[in-house]
């Protein structure tokens, strides 16, 4: 008949172990947690979790990534992934990325319907440098003329772009906007035909404003699509966190910049004062 030990204590030395880790009992709250991500699922239905962990680390807190990707399985977040046929590779054109705000802004067209199912157009305008959004305008017919009369509106705020990418579309290629690039002294860049990947930064922004505001609403109006696309502008340029930006928003990562510019010409600048030799 095999004897076994009766105390803890003595079971717990044969089997090498702590009795405080064989009695430990985790205190974990994650509630707190819990509440701020199913809030940001709700506001972001289209963001994921590097979104949500740089939105807290951007709002202050310090919360350790691998915590959060646990609480954020435990209540069933995780997007699934579509799987994708790789396609071969192709040769790309890489786009240079300017190194300062108001160089090169990027502009589009894109299209959608109302609830009624009549169609409306929006002009967007982002600047490459931190792809802020500059301009999103929104009605049922995008002329020339407005779309001049919108550049003229940003050149007003922001000041002159050396240059501006667009594609072949038929509003750009109009008249009035060729004679009008010309007396601004502004290039317009126009990219291949079919080849969209030219004008990529503008690309991926409309996937995004496409997810998270054309495709996640059924507008009644046009004024409603406005008024959504004026919030998330909102936060698209000031909180949410940009994954080639370091993690932070474009106008947070823009002033960012700026002062590390400021930083290097006060560095290198010569002193004010002269030395005094003494004869």
């Amino acid at each position: 008949m095999t004897k076994y030990p009766k105390g803890k204590s003595k079971a717990c030395r044969i089997l090498q172990t702590s009795r405080s880790s064989l009695e430990y009992q985790s205190i974990k709250n994650d509630s707190d947690l819990i509440q701020r991500l199913e809030k940001f699922a709700q506001d972001h239905p289209r963001e994921g979790f590097w979104k949500c962990y740089y939105r807290l680390r951007n709002d202050g807190d310090k919360v350790n990534h691998k915590r959060l990707h646990r609480v954020y399985k435990q209540i069933g977040l995780p997007h699934r992934r579509k799987t994708k046929k790789r396609l071969p590779q192709r040769v790309k054109e890489t786009i240079e990325i300017p190194e300062s705000f108001t160089h090169t802004w990027s502009i589009d067209f894109m299209s959608d319907s109302l609830t009624n199912g009549r169609k409306f157009r929006s002009f967007n305008v982002i600047d490459d440098f931190n792809r802020e959004v500059l301009f999103i305008e929104t009605d049922y017919s995008l002329k020339s003329s407005r779309v001049i009369w919108v550049l003229k509106h940003l050149v007003n705020k922001h000041g002159k772009p050396k240059r501006i990418r667009m594609d072949n579309g038929p509003e750009f290629i109009a008249k009035l906007a060729q004679d009008w690039s010309q007396v601004m002294e502004i290039e317009f860049k126009y990219t291949q035909p079919g080849k969209p990947t030219q004008n990529a930064l503008i690309e991926r922004f409309n996937k995004s404003y496409r997810e998270n505001v054309l495709d996640a609403y059924l507008f009644d109006s046009i004024d409603q699509v406005r008024e959504i696309s004026d919030q998330w502008i909102e936060d698209y340029n000031y909180h949410r966190p940009h994954d080639s930006l370091e993690g932070i928003s474009p106008v947070n990562y823009k002033i960012k910049k700026e002062k590390t510019v400021e930083g290097l010409r006060s560095a290198t600048a010569t002193p004010s004062h002269h030395l005094v030799l003494q004869l």
